[in-house]
Parts: structure tokens; C-alpha cells; sequence
């Protein structure tokens, strides 16, 4: 879906644009502390280097915990694509079975019997659910389109569970 592109074009330009904050703060800091080494005695010598090697460990950690967010939100995105081709073929399959009934279609042609077998697994718990009117060999199914409505909810539930454990609240 577009929207599961552009959550993670937009996480890649967030993560892109704090890197660059921390890279601009690291460096302006670095030069200050150039700036000032000359003038440090020696146990301010070793405030600076042990604030140094904090600093440090704290952007290697960030780096770490920022890969692993990346790495989740690109599995979750291929996640979010396999359900959304899940969904979509099985909507494919109920408005073919849905057009099948409306224009006629003998139950005898194989592409028919084909369709039939491959979503009788998804329509035959709403077959029956509601009088479904018909012509002769004409008819309406108002029980497959209730269950192509109930599969298009379940597919923006499960979409948008989805989306809230991949996307994360960005802290400053």
C-alpha cells in the first residue's frame, strides 16, 4: 500500500535527519574541546577524555538500537505487503465468484468449478447468511458480498495492528 511506502520513506528521512543533528553536535563539540585542550589541567584532562569516551559508547549504542528499528520497519513492510497480496487475492476470488453469480456462469465450465474450489475455504462460512434472490440462472449474492465487506474490515484491522507495533513514537 502507499501509505506502508511513505511510513517508511518518512522513517528513513526522520532517521536520516537525527543522524545528521548528532554528527553536527559531535563535531561542534569535538572542536570545543580542541579548542580548550590546551588550557585543561591534568585531572580536567581526564573529565574530558572519560566524558569523551561516554559520549562514545552512547552513539555506537544509538547506532546499534537505530539499525535494529530500521531492520524491524523493513520487516514489518514486507510483512504488511504479503497480507496486503493475501487479501487481495482473496478479494479477487470472492468478486469473481460474486460476477460469476450475477451473469449466470454454468456451474459445469471449468474455470468456474476452478474459482469454486479455491474459495469455497473463505465464502463457506457466509454461505446462506442472507437470502440471496434470483432469476433463473441469475442471481444475487448478498451473502458473498457481506463477506467480501467483513474480509476488507479484517484486512484494514490487521493492517493497521500493523501499523501501530512498526511505527514508533520519535524521541528527541
Amino acid at each position: 500500500m502507499p501509505q506502508d511506502k511513505n511510513l517508511f520513506v518518512e522513517e528513513e528521512r526522520r532517521l536520516e535527519k537525527y543522524e545528521d543533528v548528532k554528527d553536527a553536535a559531535r563535531n561542534e563539540i569535538q572542536e570545543q574541546v580542541k579548542r580548550r585542550a590546551d588550557h585543561l589541567t591534568p585531572s580536567e584532562r581526564a573529565d574530558v577524555e572519560a566524558l569523551g569516551n561516554e559520549l562514545k559508547g552512547g552513539a555506537i549504542s544509538e547506532v546499534r538500537s537505530t539499525d535494529l528499528e530500521v531492520r524491524r520497519a523493513r520487516r514489518m513492510a514486507r510483512l504488511s505487503q504479503v497480507i496486503d497480496y493475501v487479501f487481495y487475492l482473496i478479494y479477487g476470488l470472492i468478486s469473481l465468484q460474486i460476477i460469476f453469480d450475477l451473469f449466470g456462469a454454468h456451474r459445469s465450465n471449468g474455470i468456474r468449478n476452478f474459482i469454486d474450489a479455491l474459495s469455497w475455504p473463505f465464502l463457506s462460512p457466509f454461505k446462506n447468511l442472507f437470502p440471496d434472490p434470483s432469476s433463473g440462472r441469475f442471481q444475487i449474492r448478498f451473502s458473498y458480498v457481506a463477506a467480501l465487506v467483513i474480509y476488507l474490515l479484517l484486512h484494514l484491522a490487521v493492517t493497521g495492528l500493523l501499523r501501530m507495533v512498526a511505527h514508533r513514537k520519535a524521541e528527541i
